[in-house]
């Protein structure tokens, strides 16, 4: 499942609006201290993974990254009312019976195909906000996941792929009964989470792989490989994994519910502290 040898990559993990504001602050605050994460020669970006990395390969300004995310919150915003327990205990509805990993994701994928949610196009407009436009694919190596909720079929999408830079990460961020699947080559997508929270097995044949990862996941997961795994993996190959997870005060920040735009400045200002902490074994591990 290799996309391409090299030297180093970056995996940006999924984790909700609180997601991308904790890799924001963490990316900022790393930058402020001279370690570039943005310099490899790929990037793997999940569901908001998938919205960092690609505001990191287009050269968004990171400190105007973290500043947005600690400005007011339009009264325009959506807000996602999100009972995990009510989630998870869905999944575990439809997932009883499945056959493996890829049905087990197609199972999914019928919930996110009967779900009522706001229209695709509303939802395109608002990644595209995100990302600062309907910009092209940039051209260092960004890979966006996605799944087919039509068959649980994973997919990785990048600038070869013919699919527009909007569309891949709406498709990444399009977590099954909250936001619309999204149409792409004539199929249904939703969020490449549904796979794997990380999919950094993408990132096999590299030598160098920097996993940042908001929320792991569940180990034994029946949807696809856990992050333990996917670690397993890489090293298997010859790779070199660091590992960042959110710590004790970034989860905090995170809350119960991390789709909740109230969670952006909490969990933004978590990563730029907790970017403090981590900045000199990162520094070791990318700049060796």
């Amino acid at each position: 499942m290799a996309v391409q040898d090299g030297e180093r990559a970056l995996v940006l993990g999924g984790g909700g609006v609180a997601g991308v504001a904790w890799e924001i602050g963490l990316l900022s605050g790393l930058a402020a201290q001279g370690v570039d994460l943005g310099a490899g020669e790929l990037v793997v970006g999940t569901s908001a993974g998938s919205i960092v990395g690609a505001l990191l390969r287009t050269g968004a300004d990171p400190e105007e990254l973290y500043a947005a995310q600690l400005a007011e919150v339009p009264a325009t915003e959506p807000r996602v009312e999100f009972d995990g327990a009510a989630f998870m205990a869905s999944f575990a509805e439809v997932l009883a019976g499945a056959t493996g990993q890829q049905d087990a994701r197609a199972r999914v994928g019928s919930l996110a195909l009967r779900a009522g949610t706001a229209p695709e196009g509303d939802r395109r407009e608002i990644i595209a906000a995100r990302l600062g436009g309907d910009r092209p694919w940039p051209a260092g190596r960004l890979v966006v996941t996605a799944v087919d909720a039509a068959d649980g079929e994973f997919r990785a999408i990048d600038a070869a792929s013919g699919v527009a830079l909007v569309d891949a990460v709406a498709a990444s961020c399009a977590v099954p009964g909250v936001w619309p699947t999204v149409t792409i080559d004539g199929h249904r997508y939703m969020d490449g989470g549904m796979r794997s929270p990380t999919n950094a097995d993408l990132a096999t044949g590299y030598a160098r792989v920097l996993v940042v990862a908001p929320l792991q996941g569940m180990p034994g997961s029946p949807l696809g490989p856990g992050l333990d795994q996917e670690v397993a993996t890489l090293r298997d190959a010859g790779a070199q994994v660091h590992v960042v997870t959110a710590d004790e005060a970034s989860l905090s920040a995170f809350g119960a519910n991390p789709l909740d735009v109230a969670t952006r400045e909490p969990s933004a200002r978590a990563g730029r502290d907790q970017a403090s902490r981590e900045v000199d074994a990162i520094r070791a591990f990318w700049t060796a």
